[in-house]
């Protein structure tokens, strides 16, 4: 049992790939294991452009969060499917704008919260914690991640590439609306997920998901838009990863085609 009194984090298991380090693996990262770099590699042989899709989510969390912090005065985050520790962690990108805020970081990969714990401080004015919780447990997710944000004030929620973790039996729709449900108004979804509309990663993903012990899922456009249904969107919507709010000079229309999408919306 953990402080709290729940089972701890699932044991590392690192002869078999974990999503986290697969994807830290196709980030360029080094907190992954062979099994993961295989998986990797595999999926670059199929797919070679899925290297692009890890980073434009990872920019995306970046200007999504800027946003959040910035223009939607936003100062509690709760992120969903951490994965490992990188450039421009959310914590880091909303304390740069808001030095007070506070973010809750929920995983259950054993290495996930490993180095979460090491890496992820906050700054003096604001806090950082840790949640060892799969997605499927909302409840405890919502109970432990009140022990350091205040649900009685809006707050940022990030699902970036989680959904895909679930399959459509166990209603990720549904999951989602548990979620928001806990929220006040005010509050934010920042959601990503990769689609189907591409053969080629269809293909890679199909592939990965013969090795990999958690299958990933992907969707249609509409179905992933369909996780922020009864909230509003913030403009320009769910779109190509790449084009939601392009940084100046960088615009999303020089980007090649990308089966990924993204959006943020806002509980009314």
């Amino acid at each position: 049992m953990n402080d709290h009194g729940h089972p701890p984090a699932d044991p590392l298991r690192t002869d078999v790939p974990h999503s986290a380090r697969v994807w830290n693996y196709l980030l360029g990262g080094k907190d992954n294991y062979p099994a993961d770099a295989e998986a990797g590699e595999m999926i670059l042989r199929t797919f070679p452009d899925i290297a692009g899709i890890a980073r434009d989510q990872r920019a995306f969390l970046a200007r999504a969060v800027r946003f959040l912090a910035g223009e939607a005065g936003i100062r509690q985050f709760l992120d969903i499917g951490t994965g490992l520790p990188t450039a421009d962690n959310t914590h880091e990108v909303a304390q740069r704008t808001a030095p007070d805020s506070r973010i809750v970081y929920v995983d259950n990969d054993p290495l996930v919260l490993t180095h979460a714990r090491a890496l992820l401080t906050s700054t003096p004015e604001g806090a950082c914690a840790y949640v060892d919780a799969d997605v499927r447990d909302t409840g405890r997710i919502i109970e432990e991640a009140s022990r350091t944000l205040d649900l009685g004030r809006p707050v940022g929620l990030t699902l970036l590439g989680i959904m895909g973790q679930l399959p459509d039996d166990e209603d990720p729709w549904a999951l989602v609306d548990r979620l928001v449900e806990a929220l006040v108004p005010g509050s934010y979804v920042a959601l990503a997920d990769g689609t189907d509309t591409s053969v080629t990663m269809n293909r890679a993903i199909e592939a990965y998901n013969a090795h990999a012990p958690s299958p990933y899922h992907l969707r249609s456009p509409d179905r992933i838009a369909a996780f922020l249904d009864g909230l509003e969107p913030v403009e320009p919507g769910v779109v190509r990863t790449a084009d939601w709010r392009p940084d100046p000079g960088r615009s999303g229309r020089a980007a090649p085609p990308s089966p990924a999408v993204s959006g943020v919306a806002r509980k009314p």
